[in-house]
């Protein structure tokens, strides 16, 4: 089956020093997967360049085979929070619609259908009874909620998520799960930037090691073992310690 995201030597310079290098990887369609690893590995900068969001040196990129600027509206971002100026004069509504932009174009506006896209995204977040909230007034579980609505908006096949979980409440995750596991349902692949190995085995099928380059890959049952997290995390066994793998 052909990979949803497929990534090979993939390599991003900032300041004359590699963020990314040569990284290669093939997330099978139809799984939820994570990129972990320490701060500063370029697991964000893994899901920009995907995207050409950042300039790369060399590496191609291929989604569902097909270069990334060929299958653009088949992908949907959640970008991180902290990203966004969440004082901008808007509703949780209007954010959630311009997840619907790519696909109607600039010349046309949102209409009945798109409002309905919207609110069904809203409804499935747990959030539809805030759709006219300015975005200023949510708390960061909330943010995090319409940011994910917005994506779900898309209709996406692949959805790439930095840090979903970052700074939300219990229940927050526990609906993110749920949508998360939904979309993998319905047969879409989720990629998300993910920092608590603890939850991995519980949250994902398949997993990428990344610290700069790509230590190892695949499914979570063969690839997030105590040696390979010692080699990506530098062999801070400690940390393992705390999550009971070494």
């Amino acid at each position: 089956m052909t990979p949803a995201l497929e990534v090979r030597d993939l390599t991003v310079v900032y300041r004359d020093a590699p963020a990314l290098d040569r990284a290669t990887l093939a997330v099978p369609a139809g799984t939820l997967a994570a990129i972990v690893g320490p701060n500063g590995a370029g697991k964000s900068t893994l899901l920009k360049a995907v995207q050409d969001l950042v300039p790369r040196v060399n590496g191609e990129v291929r989604v569902f085979g097909v270069p990334y600027r060929q299958a653009r509206l088949r992908v949907g971002y959640v970008p991180q929070r902290t990203a966004v100026d969440w004082d901008f004069p808007t509703d949780v509504l209007d954010v959630v619609l311009m997840g619907t932009y790519g696909r109607l174009g600039w010349l046309r506006r949102p209409g009945r259908a798109e409002r309905e896209t919207a609110l069904s995204a809203l409804e499935l977040v747990g959030m539809r009874d805030l759709a006219h909230r300015q975005i200023g007034q949510l708390s960061g579980g909330q943010q995090q909620r319409v940011f994910l609505a917005r994506a779900l908006a898309q209709q996406a096949e692949l959805y790439l998520m930095d840090e979903p979980f970052a700074g939300v409440d219990a229940a927050t995750e526990r609906a993110i799960v749920d949508v998360l596991r939904g979309l993998r349902a319905a047969g879409k692949t989720v990629v998300c930037v993910h920092h608590d190995l603890e939850s991995v085995p519980d949250y994902f099928d398949w997993v990428a090691l990344l610290n700069v380059r790509v230590i190892a890959s695949g499914w979570v049952s063969e690839v997030f073992t105590p040696d390979r997290l010692a080699e990506t995390y530098g062999g801070r066994l400690g940390l393992l310690t705390r999550i009971g793998m070494a």
